[in-house]
């Protein structure tokens, strides 16, 4: 057991070692939950430009930083060339209004590494010497229309003769509550530059909205370069810095002469240091070196092309305490190293051996992107619509933009971000993915993530999982029942015994989000669901949120397979409990039934319009109009592959053990033989004796699966495309009203403002749903065994079995972002620099979506949320060969998306210096 392993055990009971670590945000700024604004416009009303000089409400963010895990007390990095007209104290981008393709962050930052516990972490930010080129970039791009490209930082030319520094910030921890912080500052420029270090710390303002809570303090102590810091919850801890550097003191107070011409409540304010700094202005620090918010100034002169490094500490251990141990003496660079080891140790304990050293790194870059992304996410609901005016239990309030019916709702936990800085709030099926790649590394805290999302003030009482902040109330696709199977079925193969109790408590509450979705989205009771955007934004020919131009509503094939799926996984876990509670057996035939009577629904209709159209071999959404007339929205996309995902294997000893769930069942089929005719026959025996659960019979999975292989369709050099490439020069188009609805392959960016317009499915790839179908590959097989083989690519000739196929996808996954045989990375595009400069090309950036031919990074550009479940692909084909799949099965939760290891998968790390 590694040493990182050790601590993890520890951490179980004591919960210590993740006290402290990444949980700033990349962006408060613009958030639902600092908008106290009438219209709900939260990207104006508190924009990039307030954010240095105005308190957050319910949050903090900051560079590299990090905080306690209730966000009290923080600590980043702050930065000034001498040039910028601000401090750089967060990352800048562009609002939705702003950019060509809606928001998007304008800087170059990379999670290189770190532990589960965060004993060990490592992040780079790269900062350009000449001025920070802000009105350019908004400018620039608010001219640009969708179909250009977005205009990046690296497009103005700031990082041209390398004039920029490479800002390394590594923190390592000597206890649970002792961290040591080394900030290697290089210039990669030809010439001598002085840059101004700011390792700052601060207090959440939690003092300024009423209450009685009390004003924590900071204070300079007789000892140079450390500031004693006194919490009433955190106690008594002091902020040591290596060196003299000059300590500059404020408050984290709003400055309100500067943003409304009030007079400020304090002589000290936010952006105080800031004004020290850029305007000279000795007034704005406070002479008396006390305050909420503390800046250690370091004044450094770097020479071309070296190094220059600055170390400080924030413990819970006073320098007149620690006896013979220097802050910085030989003990700090004897932890930082060991912590580096044991970084390296325990990253070889989970990749495999038989990777590549690049495929190592990226596989390691992934996994601390996972890590770096948590944040501590506070949004008391009922507080804010109170604060806004716009309580429900009162008369005569004015109305809330959004949220006003989830005032249940209380969050203050570390939370798996999708995007710190483009998306710095949860998404309900983001986070089931994440718990993918995040069960790697760290099995409990993926647990929690998906035990919190079903307490009482999370889900909402009618039995909805919230969405995300900007609408609670929309719908995401009901995988949380998936993922909950996957880190149960690997707790077990850890442990030997799974762990029950945690799973039937989920189930219940699963239970009330299915009958949620049964109550609210089968319009007709036909076992034919709704939905709306389902997660899949632009995908369809109109949008799926709004009510439709034609009048009437939408038979879903995504929504419909994901209830499929749904009851699939409600399934299996009624089964696992029915082993030591029979009870649950009834359980059991309850959810197959569902899943029949949903599955029979896809693909048959009888006389009427369904989903499955057997001329093409394709699933396709349904529009129903108000004069009763229906057809097909014939747009091949993810929305028509999602029925293949809907698929499960049963193990003959599990469910089927039961003579009275046969017995159940075989009536059931007796009694209705349509059901047997249209989809797989529950009953037949495959591989090993096992059963399968599939809207997909074997003559309809080859049709569809001819389709999906295709590279003149889905399949791309990197992955299955969400729209096939069919629409390229065959685009769909649906008049009505005078106007015409088209769609079209679009495999970048997308054309419209539909959903912000930051978002595109028509055409890209996008790693979860690819993530499904390997899922659902492997599950075909260990059903169908070596005896069912497929030509792939279609059209090829070349013959391959389903885990072949799955392996194949897999492949070409990792491929986006592994070293291709010309060294190149997909993922970097047509950009030389990140190609091919020694101090770009192996940081490795985890994108939203990516290019459908190329492969090129696209969207949100530290979507490790989803995108690092790569880590959870290359481990799965890195451990796993065809022959133990068979064998395994689902005993070892391989057809889970990822075999969680046998002996002999452990490798070694690759740590990016």
């Amino acid at each position: 057991m590694t040493a990182e392993s050790r601590r993890l055990e520890e951490n179980r009971t004591t919960r210590a070692w993740r006290k402290w670590g990444p949980y700033l945000s990349e962006r408060q700024w613009g958030t639902v939950r600092e908008d106290y604004s009438s219209s709900g416009d939260a990207w104006n009303y508190f924009p990039h430009d307030h954010a240095r000089s105005r308190a957050y409400r319910w949050g903090e963010d900051g560079l590299a930083g990090v905080s306690d895990d209730q966000q009290r007390l923080c600590f980043a990095l702050a930065l000034w060339n001498g040039r910028d007209p601000i401090v750089k104290e967060r990352l800048f981008g562009l609002t939705n209004s702003e950019g060509n393709h809606g928001e998007d962050v304008k800087e170059y930052y990379f999670y290189l590494d770190s532990t589960p516990t965060h004993s060990y972490m490592k992040y780079l930010y790269k900062y350009t010497q000449l001025p920070y080129p802000y009105e350019n970039l908004v400018r620039t791009n608010r001219q640009l229309g969708f179909h250009a490209l977005e205009y990046e930082l690296i497009d103005t030319g700031v990082f041209e003769g390398d004039r920029y520094f490479d800002v390394f910030v590594e923190y390592a921890k000597a206890s649970p509550d002792d961290l040591l912080v080394e900030i290697t500052i290089h210039n990669r420029g030809p010439e001598p530059e002085t840059l101004h270090v700011l390792p700052t710390v601060w207090f959440r303002n939690t003092w300024s909205w009423g209450g009685d809570e009390p004003r924590p303090t900071m204070s300079q102590t007789a000892h140079c370069g450390v500031v004693a810091i006194t919490h009433p919850d955190l106690g008594t801890r002091f902020f040591c810095c290596d060196g003299e550097p000059d300590l500059l003191f404020t408050e984290n107070e709003t400055n309100t002469e500067r943003l409304s011409g009030e007079p400020n409540r304090t002589p000290y304010v936010k952006d105080g240091v800031n004004n020290y700094l850029v305007h000279g202005d000795t007034a704005a620090v406070n002479p008396a070196q006390t305050g909420t918010k503390a800046s250690a100034h370091y004044a450094l002169t770097v020479p071309a092309k070296s190094s220059r490094t600055v170390r400080v500490r924030l413990s819970d251990v006073a320098p007149e305490a620690s006896g013979a141990r220097a802050p910085f003496g030989a003990e700090f660079d004897a932890v930082m190293a060991e912590r580096r080891l044991e970084a390296d140790q325990f990253y070889g304990s989970v990749i495999p051996k038989s990777l590549t050293g690049d495929e190592a790194r990226v596989m390691r870059q992934a996994l601390a992107g996972m890590l770096w992304s948590k944040q501590f996410y506070n949004y008391d609901v009922d507080r804010w619509l109170e604060e806004r005016g716009s309580d429900p239990f009162k008369q005569h309030t004015r109305r809330a933009p959004r949220n006003e019916h989830w005032h249940h709702m209380y969050n203050a936990d570390i939370i798996s971000m999708p995007d710190k800085w483009e998306y710095p709030w949860y998404a309900a099926w983001d986070l089931a993915f994440h718990v993918l790649a995040l069960t790697l590394v760290d099995e409990d805290f993926g647990k929690e993530q998906l035990d919190m999302m079903l307490q009482a003030r999370y889900l909402h009482p009618n039995g909805q999982l919230p969405a995300y902040e900007w609408n609670f109330g929309d719908v995401n696709p009901p995988v949380h029942a998936w993922s909950t199977v996957f880190t149960y079925r690997l707790d077990r193969l850890r442990k030997g015994r799974g762990d029950t109790e945690w799973l039937e408590k989920s189930f219940h509450k699963l239970l009330m989000n299915f009958t949620w979705w049964v109550n609210r989205k089968d319009r007709d009771g036909k076992n034919v669901f709704e939905g709306g955007f389902l997660g899949l934004d632009n995908i369809g020919v109109f949008d799926r949120s709004a009510p439709l131009p034609t009048g009437g509503y939408l038979e879903q094939a995504d929504g419909t397979a994901w209830m499929a799926l749904f009851s699939q996984n409600m399934l299996e876990i009624a089964a696992e409990l029915s082993v030591e509670r029979p009870a649950y057996l009834d359980m059991c035939q309850k959810f197959l039934e569902h899943f029949l009577w949903i599955a029979s629904s896809m693909v048959h209709a009888g006389d009427d319009v369904g989903m499955w159209d057997q001329e093409d071999g394709f699933f396709y959404d349904v529009l129903r109009l108000p004069d009763g007339r229906a057809e097909r929205l014939k747009v091949r996309s993810m929305v028509g592959l999602l029925p293949l995902c809907a698929v499960t294997v049963f193990e003959g000893d599990n469910l089927w053990r039961s003579p009275e769930i046969v017995q159940q069942l075989t009536r059931f089929l007796g009694a209705r033989p349509e059901l047997r005719a249209f989809i797989h026959d529950p009953l037949a025996k495959g591989e090993g004796g096992r059963r399968l659960a599939s809207i997909l019979n074997e003559a309809s999975l080859r049709r569809v699966l001819a389709v999906m292989l295709d590279e003149n369709e889905f399949l791309g050099r990197y992955g299955i495309r969400a729209l096939s490439k069919y629409h390229d020069q065959h685009p769909y188009v649906f008049s009505t009203g005078g106007r015409s609805y088209r769609v079209g392959y679009l495999p970048a960016e997308s054309d419209s403002g539909m959903f912000g317009g930051n978002s595109n499915w028509r055409g890209p790839i996008w790693m979860p749903v690819n993530g499904l179908i390997i899922r659902a590959l492997l599950q075909y097989y260990t059903y169908y065994g070596d005896s069912f083989t497929i030509e792939c690519p279609t059209g090829s000739g070349r013959q391959m079995t389903l885990y072949q196929v799955a392996e194949e996808i897999g492949r070409r996954l990792a491929g986006i972002f592994v070293r291709d045989e010309r060294g190149r990375r997909a993922v970097f595009g047509a950009n030389r620099t990140f190609q091919e400069d020694p101090n770009w090309r192996d940081y490795v950036l985890f994108y939203e979506y990516f290019h459908g031919d190329n492969g090129a990074g696209i969207g949100a550009s530290h979507q490790t949320g989803w995108s690092g479940i790569i880590g959870r692909i290359m481990h799965l084909f890195a451990t796993t060969t065809a022959e133990q799949s068979l064998a395994l099965g689902k005993s070892a939760a391989i057809t889970e998306i990822g075999h969680p290891g046998r002996p002999g998968s452990e490798g070694a790390g690759h740590r990016t210096t």
